[in-house]
């Protein structure tokens, strides 16, 4: 097996099938500290499903995945700590509050941070106004931008984003790019599936292509000088 980093995330010749199905086969990259990977593809290529793997909600049909060394697999508690993961659907209940969804997912996930830090973000989420309404009368982009509120205020150095910005108009996308480029200066790491493109005024690093995964390369392409 080809050498791994001692501190990112290594993906070695990852496959995945759902349903009998082979969604994906080969998946190789590498996300040091400072990295952003952008993963692109059609609908049905596989990048949601890569990401649910790579956080361990899905098992591997083959491959491997290492972090900071370490070989990790599905439910891999240790792991999960180090990651912050936001997929489409927000697992936030809509009768609780935009604050109170905010508190118990951090509860849940173990963060140290308090309502000071979680208004704070709500400010510069434009969201502090909408803080004591009902998760449900929220539109789709004033619930992702929520979402992006729990992985800011998570604290932890991997993130797994699927669509971030999906939903978020203009002033969200900027908003976005601000912060992931401020995770990564600050040494986090990130892998974003994204139908936007972020490698050009963004931090983007590499971009795996999941629509040519069926050709004999299958590795990103690398964007650093």
């Amino acid at each position: 097996m080809a050498e791994v980093l001692h501190d990112g995330l290594c993906v070695r010749d990852l496959a995945c099938a759902r349903g009998g199905r082979r969604v994906f086969a080969g998946v190789t990259f590498d996300a040091a500290p400072g990295d952003v990977v952008q993963v692109r593809g059609s609908n049905g290529s596989g990048k949601s499903s890569l990401l649910r793997l790579l956080c361990g909600l899905l098992q591997p049909t083959g491959g491997d995945v290492h972090w900071r060394s370490r070989r990790v697999g599905a439910h891999d508690a240790g792991f999960a700590r180090e990651v912050a993961y936001m997929g489409h659907a927000g697992g936030m209940s809509g009768e609780l509050t935009v604050l109170e969804n905010l508190r118990f997912s951090l509860h849940v996930a173990g963060s140290a941070s308090g309502d000071a830090a979680c208004r704070d973000v709500l400010q510069k989420l434009r969201l502090a106004e909408r803080e004591d309404e009902r998760l449900r009368h929220l539109s789709q982009g004033q619930q992702r931008r929520l979402s992006l509120a729990r992985v800011l205020l998570s604290q932890r150095p991997l993130w797994l984003l699927d669509e971030p910005c999906a939903g978020l108009d203009a002033e969200g996308e900027e908003s976005f790019d601000a912060y992931l480029a401020d995770h990564v200066r600050r040494g986090g790491m990130a892998v974003v599936t994204t139908h936007r493109d972020i490698g050009h005024d963004g931090p983007c690093a590499r971009t795996l292509e999941m629509n040519r995964l069926s050709d004999a390369d299958c590795r990103p392409t690398d964007h650093r000088p």
